[in-house]
């Protein structure tokens, strides 16, 4: 595999990969391991298919190096760009803000107080944005080469962890059924953002240098780690915890670190929860990159399409003082943003690219690459984002049942 179509691959993989894959055991405690695994796959095909159907329409670009909103005006005009833009930026800095809220949190932890616990952690999130930011700002190669650093280091620790856990894993606790049926349903917003490396799609086609083979290559290998990854990890923590000890770790502490102390204690091992802080700092680390990256091309793609400046100068306090001042002075702002998270990569990640795909196919029939399945596909894949779209509504109100997230 070719240099940058493996650094494409795991800026896919370490987009996707976040620390919140840690808890997802939590949102599938009552569904037991099966059922898991069949929503783990299902996600994947849906997610993955959606991917490609935005390198299918980046065919069609008028240049090589324009962000995703720029298709959505091209097929949908200003009203396509407003929408695909507002839902891109508005989860994007929602995100940055919370992962330079945990990352500036972690680096606090190993600074000296500096007058009191407030001011340490501002100057935490400080240190963790301009350090880490450099690398974004600097590019995407330089983005690439930290990212290929710090997976090596988040592989070792998870492999560590499984090593521990697998071998406590029992048969009749990964044969446990459903608790509720209804609760695979409730689980579906939640898990699918688990696959949410659309948001770096523009980045990877300029990167690629909109070559169809090697982004293809890039977004199956870089969405087959992720899938493996989270297979691993549930088959663990189902195979150790019975279904009745999930659910009162649920009710007692349906928290990360409740799940820590649980697996720990089970294990024998203390050092277990510290290779989980250790794989969740660096899975922090690896998404933040991703999801700055994707507010940098989103910005200066905004920026390009009205003819202003879109210099590293100019894109870098756009893409880190939003976010920044969220994170030090009005955290509860982009924290209520989060709750709608799930609903904005809804529609960006599966309703957007579908959209794009059947417009781009109607005034381009004869595309050199189309992705498997037709129009039938597109159909249905539209009607699951519907679907999952639907699903929180449905839990507000009580007709499906509340799953931790």
């Amino acid at each position: 595999m070719k240099n940058k179509i493996l650094g494409s691959a795991l800026m896919i993989a370490g987009t996707t990969i976040g620390a919140g894959m840690l808890a997802m055991p939590l949102t599938s405690a009552g569904m037991g391991f099966g059922m898991t695994l069949v929503l783990l796959v299902g996600l994947w095909l849906l997610l993955t298919y959606t991917g490609l159907l935005f390198m299918e329409v980046y065919q069609t670009a008028r240049q090589q190096d324009v962000g995703v909103a720029s298709l959505a005006e091209q097929y949908f005009g200003i009203v396509g760009r407003v929408l695909a833009t507002f839902s891109l930026l508005v989860l994007l800095y929602a995100l940055l803000s919370a992962y330079i809220t945990g990352g500036g949190s972690l680096l606090s932890g190993l600074l000296p107080q500096i007058i009191d616990e407030q001011t340490t952690l501002k100057v935490g999130i400080l240190l963790f944005t301009l350090i880490l930011g450099t690398f974004v700002v600097v590019g995407i190669k330089s983005v690439d080469g930290l990212t290929r650093l710090l997976f090596i280091g988040k592989i070792v620790a998870f492999v560590f962890v499984l090593l521990m856990m697998l071998p406590k894993a029992k048969l009749e606790n990964l044969t446990a059924v459903p608790l509720d049926n209804l609760l695979v349903i409730s689980a579906v917003p939640i898990f699918f953002t688990s696959y949410g490396f659309h948001v770096i799609m523009g980045s990877i086609n300029s990167y690629l240098e909109a070559d169809i083979k090697k982004i293809r290559l890039a977004i199956l290998v870089g969405t087959l780690i992720p899938l493996v990854a989270y297979v691993l990890w549930q088959l663990a923590t189902h195979g150790v915890l019975t279904q009745s000890e999930f659910v009162a770790l649920l009710s007692q502490d349906p928290t990360l670190n409740g799940l820590v102390k649980a697996t720990s204690h089970i294990t024998g091992s203390t050092i277990l929860g510290e290779m989980v802080r250790i794989f969740s700092a660096l899975a922090l680390i690896t998404s933040f990159l991703g999801v700055a990256m994707g507010i940098f091309e989103g910005v200066g793609d905004l920026l390009k399409r009205f003819e202003l400046p879109n210099t590293r100068g100019v894109l870098t306090p756009l893409t880190f003082i939003p976010p920044l001042a969220f994170a030090m002075f009005y955290p509860d702002g982009f924290i209520y943003a989060l709750g709608w998270a799930g609903l904005l990569f809804a529609f960006y990640g599966l309703i957007l690219p579908i959209g794009l795909a059947w417009k781009a196919r109607q005034l381009h029939p004869n595309l050199p690459y189309r992705v498997a399945g037709g129009n039938a596909a597109l159909i249905v894949a539209f009607v699951m984002g519907v679907i999952i779209m639907v699903i929180p509504f449905l839990m507000q109100n009580g007709i499906l049942p509340q799953v931790a997230g």
